[in-house]
Order: C-alpha cells, then structure tokens, then sequence
C-alpha cells in the first residue's frame, strides 16, 4: 500500500475518531426528544351505539327479568297514575331512576302515551295498534314521521353492516339504542382531539412588510 493511501486511511479514521468522541461527550447536542402522542380516548373510537336499549336486549338474548312488569303489578288490576298540583307524574319509589323529559311541556310525560295500559309489556301506537317493545321503533315513527322516514333511508341513526346486500345483512340501530325513551334529547358530546404532529411547527419568519418605514 502505498504512502498517499495510507495517509488518506489514517485521515479517515482519525476523522471517525473525532467524531465518536464527540458523540460520546455530547459536543453536538442531542435532537429534542419529541413529546408523547396520548393515546385516545377509546369512547371516540367505541362501535357500541350510545346506550342498550330493551330491544336489543330482546334481540340479542340478554337478562330481561327487569322487563317483566307483572313480576311486581297485579295484570287484574289496571294501573293508576298520580300526577301532583303541577301536572307532573308522581313516579313509584321502584321507578325513581325513570327521567321523565319527553318533550318540551308536560303532556308527553304520561307513562300511558307508549305504554298500552291493558299490558303493561306492550306499547301503543297513537292509532291504538299494540306493538312490541323489540319493535319499539314503530312505535317512536307514529308520532316522528320525517325522523321515521330519515332513518329508514339510513340518513338518521346508525346502519352498519354490507353496503352491497348480496353479500351479507344491514344492521339498522332502532331510535332507542342511542335516545332514552323517557328523555330522548341526546346529551352532548366531547369533541374528539385533534391530530397530533409528528414533529413540532416551525415558526416561521414575519414576512417584512413591502412598505419601507
């Protein structure tokens, strides 16, 4: 190996030298370490609708012991509803955790507006038809007919599923897996976070003004 050669080795390795040591004692400085994305809340990224309504309790097979309203009323005698000075509903102790707040005025508060009162376990149309409370949407279309009519084009509510049907089943939510009943006005929600920056804006410089001073 010749001289110029050996000199250039040792320039190179001198040069890596320098620059480990210089790695090693921190003569550069270190890049900022970036700050820490926070996980998202999993409720922005949860499928489940906003609440399980009786009908998908039916529906999927779940516990409905608290469904059965003749385990506690007598099916012979009809139930009597107390309203106090105010009109408002007077709700048994068993019921207490019942919101009543269907509407803005107190007409809609009535337990027998949806509820049939010669079966307690049926609802009832304002046309007097008796429908079933895993059909509850029905019920809620007799008196929300443009809201009815949305949700059956999949334009209000949740629909998931297959967009092409011939591959398998839509799944359209009912009005109550996402409004309560006795209270339907949605509560509202938080509003997702925003995106996060992978590396941190730089300022940039004010442009100086074209107008000299």
């Amino acid at each position: 190996m010749n001289q110029p050669t050996n000199r250039i080795l040792n320039l190179l390795a001198a040069g890596f030298l320098c620059l480990a040591l210089g790695f090693w004692f921190n003569l550069f400085g270190r890049p900022a370490v970036p700050a820490e994305v926070p996980l998202v809340d999993l409720a922005f990224i949860a499928t489940n609708t906003a609440r399980l309504s009786a009908a998908d309790l039916i529906r999927t097979g779940g516990d409905t012991s608290g469904l059965e309203c003749y385990a506690c009323h007598d099916k012979k005698q009809p139930l009597k509803l107390k309203f106090d000075a105010e009109s408002n509903i007077v709700l048994p102790k068993e019921h207490e955790d019942i919101v009543m707040g269907h509407g803005g005025h107190k007409r809609n508060n009535n337990c027998f507006n949806c509820h049939d009162e010669t079966n307690l376990e049926l609802l009832q149309a304002r046309d007097g038809r008796q429908i079933k409370l895993v059909d509850s949407t029905q019920l809620c279309g007799s008196c929300h007919g443009p809201t009815y009519r949305d949700w059956e084009a999949g334009v209000h509510g949740r629909t998931s599923g297959y967009w092409k049907r011939e591959l398998g089943p839509i799944d359209r939510k009912g009005c109550t897996s996402c409004h309560n009943p006795h209270a339907p006005a949605f509560p509202g929600r938080a509003p997702a976070p925003a995106p996060h920056a992978l590396h941190p804006a730089i300022a940039q410089p004010e442009k100086e003004s074209a107008h000299a001073h």
